[in-house]
């Protein structure tokens, strides 16, 4: 066996005395990733990575790998242990992670991402990247393969972070996610930005952008690429990193109208020209609304007065008199002034999400979706719309599918039936599905 490269053969090993190797997960060159138990909790998992390094690269990722473990935020991953042990007189690396359900590059080797799930995935992320550049870090491997879900939350990667501006002593072969700056082996903010700016292309298309290194020309965005995402990328993938745009930049253009301080300082702290301004045209408003109140209780009087009190008839029409008490004539259903009746619909069919067994082990705690649902008049699904994906691509695939083949009693309004809007909602567990229809307007 050769034990400088890691493999699938490893499993069953026991890494440090502490972790053992239960499932191989996939490499990259001689490193290797495993599924191993969580050591705080037996009943989670966890995955160990492996790395075999010389002396040189040993001290420089333990340093990286000790300052990651001191790190916290709910978008990175948590680096939970980390080590060096000794196979055949050839040193490792290892550090044990959280286990991520999900992994972006798995999902984009089957699609791309929509740009509602893009967004999606950029928020948690530059909120990653904007805890670690404020730290004076810097990730260095901003890329689909380092952004995962991790129990309903996007998070990158935190087993790589590097202190800012510093030279990486191993540098690794060059690669598109990597700026022209790395070449130098320089590791900083402004490459995360352009390694963010290729990501972003790869998600949207399911390939990078189209990059000549050679030469000093920019890589390549598709004009096809849907806006606000075009601008980013664009403005990310820079060759002169200060000419690079900022996170705060991205977030800007991914919520205008959050990132805009002459507009936030006017509302919170009006001027008392603008005060008087409204106050003029409320004042201003009040005759106007009177009159048209007074005109609206004139129609409605003379409405009533038009049905209460018939003309009166000619003498030789008037009824004998009679002692009896007058008798109510039935209305007239279809009468302009009969009551307007609602009735809701109700669930007449839900076949139940097609989750896979493998999927549905992957579930930690609870996968929460829910679907937006336009039902016809009679009664089928003209359309369903997530309202809320969740964390987990795949989980809301399956419940658009099956929200899809669900049939409704319609709804009525006077007696006729009616279309409808449901909200179905999706809790994903290990131990099986609960959905909650709610019938939202009929």
């Amino acid at each position: 066996m050769n034990t400088t490269a890691v493999s699938s053969e490893w499993v069953g090993r026991v890494i440090d005395g502490r972790f053992t190797l239960l499932q191989w997960l996939g490499g990259s060159g001689s490193s290797g990733a495993f599924l191993t138990d969580s050591p705080e909790d037996r009943a989670q998992q966890a995955v160990v990575k492996l790395t075999p390094v010389d002396a040189a690269g040993a001290e420089a990722l333990i340093p990286n790998l000790e300052r990651a473990k001191s790190l916290s935020h709910p978008n990175l991953m948590s680096v939970l242990h980390s080590g060096r042990f000794q196979v055949n007189d050839v040193d490792f690396v290892y550090s044990v992670t959280e286990y991520a359900e999900e992994v972006l590059s798995q999902i984009l080797s089957e699609r791309s991402l929509t740009p509602d799930e893009a967004r999606e995935m950029l928020d948690p992320i530059l909120d990653a990247l904007s805890y670690l550049h404020g730290k004076g870090l810097a990730h260095g491997h901003v890329k689909p393969s380092n952004i995962m879900v991790v129990e309903n939350q996007v998070k990158l990667s935190g087993d790589c972070i590097h202190v800012a501006s510093e030279l990486c002593s191993h540098p690794l072969a060059l690669v598109v996610y990597d700026a022209s700056e790395c070449a130098t082996g320089t590791i900083s903010a402004a490459a995360d930005i352009w390694s963010l700016g290729v990501t972003l292309v790869e998600v949207l298309t399911q390939h990078p952008p189209f990059w000549d290194r050679s030469t000093n020309a920019e890589p390549v965005v598709a004009e096809a690429l849907p806006q606000p995402f075009a601008a980013i990328a664009r403005e990310c993938l820079r060759s002169d990193p200060a000419l690079r745009c900022t996170l705060g930049d991205i977030k800007a253009r991914l919520n205008p109208d959050q990132f805009l301080p002459e507009r936030a300082s006017i509302a919170s702290a009006p001027t008392s020209t603008d005060s008087e301004a409204r106050t003029a045209k409320f004042h201003g408003a009040i005759p106007v609304a009177a009159v048209l109140i007074l005109i609206v209780i004139i129609a409605v009087l003379l409405l009533r007065s038009h049905h209460a009190e018939p003309s009166a008839p000619t003498a030789s029409e008037q009824p004998a008199p009679s002692s009896a008490a007058p008798q109510t004539q039935p209305q007239d259903s279809s009468s302009p002034v009969a009551k307007r009746g609602v009735v809701k619909g109700s669930v007449a069919g839900q076949p139940p999400p097609e989750v896979l067994a493998s999927a549905r082990e992957s579930i930690h705690g609870t996968v929460n979706v829910t679907i937006r649902v336009t039902v016809d008049p009679s009664g089928k699904v003209s359309s369903a719309t997530p309202d809320s994906r969740g964390p987990s691509k795949y989980f809301a695939r399956v419940a658009e599918q099956a929200a899809q083949r669900w049939t409704f009693k319609p709804a009525q309004v006077d007696g006729q039936p009616a279309s409808s809007v449901w909200i179905l909602q999706f809790q994903f567990r290990k131990s099986g599905t609960e959905i909650t229809p709610v019938e939202a307007s009929p």
